[in-house]
């Protein structure tokens, strides 16, 4: 069955303790409704405009921002001294739209303000939030998620992930579909569910009007679920998804897979107390779901279809992807963390002051039961396995598929929130995409994605006022990506100095991050 079925199995069991007391212990926290503040004016002179789309540079210019929204971009010709609008002198810098981290998770915890403000500080201005409850849309809908000018913007969120609990069968997963919908979901998670359940929910978020991502089940051919609609797939498969798919020998390692993957069946819960614990069961798992399962790694399947790989079979899937309007969401950063778990530069990583004592012992456990679940031979294929996925983003790119960057943090074993999408630039450039492909990933394409190319993406006149000010050309290196000199949320402008204080405050615990 595996770590994740005997996990929510065992979420399901903890429901004989009573409603009574799980009302209690999984309560939501009673936050207070959040208005963010209406910016006046602020003008940045000086600036070298970059535009994501084609690379093309244009210096000396003067954004002018109002009420969180860019109103005038100009050749640079100083205004009159103005006691009402903040100038910010920013000759040899570069502007870029700000940074989305396009698979994340920094909302569900009691007090995410510190992922969030660590993230702001290092240039993300909006997340794709990856897992929801009823409560967190309801927060939504109600203003009192802690989304501050200190925070990036929510861009899209769905509701409960799909897992046995509440898709454990097609008929199930239809009524979990519309439920969400209904909720307010932004788009369909699918997680922990079977090959049938999964193309049940795709059919019915397709006559609901709502989209589905996430992870493609074991056994299931990943050109199969875009081809039924699935718009968006995160991790590359997961599973060894694409891996596998570029294999002459597909059909039979699918098959295999299908006729030895268990997914549980449950009862149906109709309770948002489930919603709860199964976030609350599964946390310690996320960290990394392959440590406890030799089965979850798929090292046997993943050496297989590393020997058996077919270029052109590889590219063909790869143009169906394209031709079912897929969207690919790597986050290669993410596989680093699962497969090359005991990378000692993991544990010793500076940033990790960001992060609380107990959160890391967590990941250390985490790590010694991954080296105790896989022999230093399982290893070695998986870090071959890590380095076949770089080579296989650089052919995704190639062959025009879309994607979008994004980290994967917060709850991942050794990733800190907002450093974690820049070591995933990093990871993108390895693999052979060029520094402006990777800026693109992280903003115009983002809004292609969300159908917002009116309100971000670029930086033009009546488009929002989220923007990055770097130090270097972006377009140069992926490094210069890293060289923040300033943050536009909404209209706020963050110097290097507010930033580093952001990161001071979190460091001393003074923005929980958990």
């Amino acid at each position: 069955m595996g770590w994740i079925g005997k996990t929510l199995i065992g979420t399901a069991a903890v429901l004989g303790i009573g409603y009574a007391s799980l009302a209690y212990i999984t309560r939501e926290p009673d936050r207070p409704v959040v208005a963010l503040p209406v910016s006046g004016k602020l003008l940045l002179n000086g600036v070298t405009i970059v535009n994501p789309r084609d690379g093309s540079l244009s210096p000396d210019m003067s954004v002018l921002i109002d009420k969180g929204q860019i109103v005038q971009v100009d050749s640079n010709n100083p205004a009159p001294e103005d006691a009402s609008v903040q100038r910010i002198e920013a000759d040899g810098k570069f502007l870029v739209p700000g940074y989305n981290d396009m698979h994340a998770h920094p909302l569900g915890t009691e007090d995410p303000s510190g992922g969030l403000a660590l993230m702001l500080a290092n240039g993300i201005t909006g997340f794709r939030q990856m897992s929801g409850t009823d409560a967190i849309l309801a927060e939504r809908r109600e203003s009192r998620l802690p989304l501050t000018q200190y925070a990036p913007a929510v861009l899209a969120m769905p509701g409960a992930l799909l897992t046995p609990l509440n898709a454990s069968k097609a008929d199930q997963a239809r009524k979990t579909v519309r439920h969400e919908k209904a909720a307010g979901a932004d788009f369909i998670k699918a997680a922990f569910i079977s090959r049938d359940v999964l193309f049940a929910a795709l059919d019915e978020a397709q006559k609901s009007g709502i989209p589905v991502a996430g992870h493609v089940p074991a056994g299931t051919s990943i050109l199969e679920a875009a081809q039924k609609g699935m718009r968006a797939v995160e991790h590359l498969g997961p599973a060894n998804g694409l891996i596998i798919a570029c294999s002459s020998q597909s059909e039979t390692i699918l098959a295999d897979l299908r006729a030895t993957t268990e997914t549980p069946v449950m009862p149906e819960i109709n309770s948002k107390i489930v919603e709860k614990l199964a976030g609350w069961a599964l946390q310690k798992m996320v960290v990394n779901p392959v440590a406890n399962d030799h089965e979850a790694g798929g090292v046997v399947p993943m050496q297989k279809a590393m020997a058996s790989f077919d270029e052109a079979r590889c590219r063909q899937t790869m143009q169906g992807l394209k031709a079912a309007g897929n969207w690919q969401v790597p986050t290669l950063i993410r596989l680093k963390t699962i497969y090359l778990a005991d990378d000692p530069s993991f544990a010793a990583n500076e940033n990790l002051k960001y992060v609380s004592p107990e959160t890391i012992d967590t990941w250390r456990d985490v790590t010694e039961k991954f080296l105790e679940t896989y022999p230093a031979s399982d290893r070695a294929i998986m870090k071959r396995g890590y380095a076949f996925s770089l080579k296989l983003v650089k052919m995704l790119d190639e062959e025009g598929v879309s994607m979008l960057a994004g980290s994967d943090a917060s709850g991942s074993g050794w990733e800190v929130p907002g450093i974690a999408l820049h070591r995933e630039f990093e990871e993108l450039a390895k693999a052979g995409l060029t520094p402006l492909r990777v800026l693109q990933m992280t903003t115009s394409d983002a809004s292609d994605f969300l159908g917002r190319q009116k309100t971000m993406g670029g930086i033009q006149p009546g488009m929002q006022a989220d923007l990055v000010l770097l130090d270097a050309d972006p377009t140069q290196s992926v490094v210069n990506l890293h060289k923040i000199a300033g943050v536009v949320r909404a209209g706020f402008y963050h110097s290097r100095s507010d930033l580093e204080k952001l990161k001071a405050r979190v460091a001393a615990g003074k923005g929980n991050l958990q």
